[in-house]
């Protein structure tokens, strides 16, 4: 490798450990890229680049799963691998702590890259019949209402079939990285990043018979309200979003270009699992 990337959490702690990985990695003769992570809503730094240089061999993030989000959407469609390091609240997306981001940067280095793809989807946005809007996300879409406490109502359909019209505070799309996300919270299954597939969870439905689905990762999903709503927002990931109206169709599918995450030996997605959500042993 000649360049790492750096994308790092506005913390302290996580700026110290940036600054001795970065030593540690230029007394091998490797480049660093330093990006500081920004938060939703925020403006970019004059400064920072607006998409992760194609010479870029990998990134590492230094923060919690919000500052992976962000990473990935920085790297874009490019096939970068990157490696979670965790300075965050839970860290469903980090490969391993801070403490030991210097040995997880040598086992990186000292042999062949290990990468895991993890399905992103692709959301496209059409106003009026024209598309306005095409943003790739790992973890969800989410639409919801805003402070007034009316339900939304959403039409949705399935490659151009009609499904339901989901009555709720408002409904996730989510992949199976996005599952331990929003979508759980709200109800839904924990799905292995291995599944192909794409679920569909409705936040307090109405009707109680809205379950959460599972469908195929190769179908398209074309959601839009059924009748005229104030303060309804699509948000993507967490990190961006804006105002919807019934003019407005969404349609996501599952992109082309999955996230490459570096994977360390010895590490599994069950034991994640299993220390995040604190699942007990044998007995309870």
């Amino acid at each position: 490798m000649k360049i790492i990337g750096l994308v790092i959490k506005d913390d302290t702690e996580a700026k110290a450990t940036a600054d001795t990985l970065a030593d540690w990695l230029e007394s091998r003769g490797i480049a660093v890229l330093r990006q500081e992570s920004i938060l939703p809503g925020r403006r970019r730094p004059a400064n920072r680049l607006a998409a992760a240089p194609p010479e870029v061999d990998c990134v590492i993030v230094l923060g919690g799963d919000g500052t992976l989000l962000s990473a990935a959407r920085w790297i874009g469609d490019q096939q970068i691998p990157i490696l979670g390091i965790k300075f965050g609240e839970v860290g469903f997306l980090s490969a391993t702590t801070g403490d030991r981001v210097v040995a997880a940067a040598e086992a990186m280095l000292s042999g062949p890259l290990k990468t895991e793809p993890r399905m992103r989807l692709e959301v496209e946005v059409i106003q009026s019949g024209k598309a306005i809007l095409k943003e790739t996300v790992l973890n969800d879409v989410v639409i919801n209402k805003g402070a007034l406490a009316r339900l939304t109502h959403i039409v949705t359909s399935i490659d151009n079939h009609y499904l339901t019209t989901y009555s709720a505070d408002g409904l996730i799309i989510a992949t199976p990285t996005g599952s331990t996300a929003y979508s759980l919270a709200a109800g839904g299954p924990v799905i292995h990043p291995a599944v192909p597939g794409i679920i569909l969870t409705p936040i307090c439905p109405f009707t109680l018979t809205n379950r959460p689905l599972i469908v195929p990762d190769s179908v398209c999903i074309e959601l839009k309200l059924d009748k005229r709503f104030e303060d309804v927002m699509l948000t993507m990931d967490g990190q961006s979003g804006f105002a919807i109206t019934e003019q407005t169709m969404i349609r996501v599918c599952k992109s082309r270009h999955p996230l490459q995450m570096i994977t360390l030996p010895g590490q599994q997605y069950y034991d994640v699992l299993k220390a995040k959500l604190s699942w007990s042993g044998g007995r309870i």
